[in-house]
């Protein structure tokens, strides 16, 4: 049996999808968190990007192999260890969530600007942004409670991750991002219930993701402060 080993940050979106993964294959796996602004030799010399999730498989033989990119990782994972399928089995439909995965990258891209805006027309583009990336993903939604129905897939490991920001975000004021979208409230509800997704984060991520806010001097603390 393969050792796996988990390479992380506390706070970053795409390792938890790789965790949440793993979490759902019931897979064993040790994590290493590392500091991004100070990274390791070690985990220079296998980060082909320099960037997190690494996924370090040892095999049984001495012989080991790194993954780099949560895609890749996720993948991987569906497609080597037992547990409940992560993916439709139908080519097609399996496509679709392919393209709904890159969907909710670029949902993170916009939300990270939306998180380190430091003034109110950075913040209101990127709110109207997310607001237009989340009305589409409504319509594609279903009766859920998961993306693909009564089925948890790596669409919802991916977008698990993007609905924790707004955990926290919610406590500073209400943005307004959701109004209207109930298909993605209910589905943000039900993926904020599952055991995976909650023990993807330690339980001092939102004290963690609130020190990211005050260091990028984000405009969402000193609203809710003038508020």
């Amino acid at each position: 049996m393969s050792r796996l080993t988990l390479i992380s940050h506390h706070l970053c979106p795409y390792v938890q999808r790789a965790a949440i993964t793993l979490l759902e294959k019931g897979v064993p796996f040790e994590r290493i968190n590392i500091d991004l602004a100070n990274k390791p030799d070690w985990f220079l010399k296998i980060s082909p990007l320099g960037k997190v999730p690494l996924l370090r498989i040892e095999e049984e033989d001495g012989s080991e192999a790194v993954l780099f990119e949560s895609s890749v990782i996720c993948e991987y994972l569906e497609e080597t260890q037992a547990g409940a399928a992560l993916h439709p089995a139908d080519p097609l439909t399996r496509a679709r969530h392919r393209g709904w995965m890159e969907f909710g990258s670029s949902v993170l891209s916009d939300l990270w600007s939306y998180e380190t805006a430091q003034d109110a027309l950075q913040l209101e583009a990127k709110r109207k942004a997310l607001i237009a990336k989340f009305a589409t993903i409504e319509s594609a939604l279903t009766d859920g409670p998961y993306f693909a129905g009564s089925s948890f897939s790596l669409v919802d490991a991916v977008f698990a991750p993007v609905f924790r920001y707004f955990d926290l975000f919610d406590t500073l004021g209400d943005s307004g991002i959701f109004d209207g979208l109930e298909r993605v409230k209910r589905w943000r509800k039900a993926l904020s219930a599952r055991a995976s997704v909650r023990a993807a984060v330690g339980p001092d991520y939102p004290q963690r993701l609130m020190e990211f806010l005050e260091k990028h001097s984000s405009i969402l603390l000193r609203q809710s402060a003038a508020a």
